[in-house]
């Protein structure tokens, strides 16, 4: 399983259009998401201070798209990045934060 935090609105799109793409597949190339260790972090950095987000729970098995598990040099951490839109029926719970 592999995480992704988005805002409900976001959620809300990707279901109206079948599929769930973030705004930095166009800009980077690829979705960024996390294992479950890294959500805290990710929050904190990233996150701070929003209001109506939520956890995407993606199961990499279900994914159309490519994953490749890739290191973030600022952080010295390997993150899985998708290279690709998620597909909906990858995606198997939604958790509100």
């Amino acid at each position: 399983m592999i995480y992704h935090i988005t805002t409900q609105l976001a959620w809300e799109d990707a279901q109206k259009n079948g599929k769930y793409e973030a705004e930095s597949l166009q800009k980077e190339g690829f979705i960024h998401m996390s294992h479950e260790h890294q959500i805290e972090g990710v929050l904190a950095r990233y996150f701070q201070g929003k209001t109506e987000l939520v956890r995407l729970f993606v199961d990499e098995s279900k994914l159309d798209s490519e994953i490749k598990n890739e290191l973030s040099p600022s952080l010295q951490e390997t993150f899985p990045h998708v290279y690709g839109a998620i597909n909906l029926d990858a995606v198997v719970d939604v958790e509100n934060l």
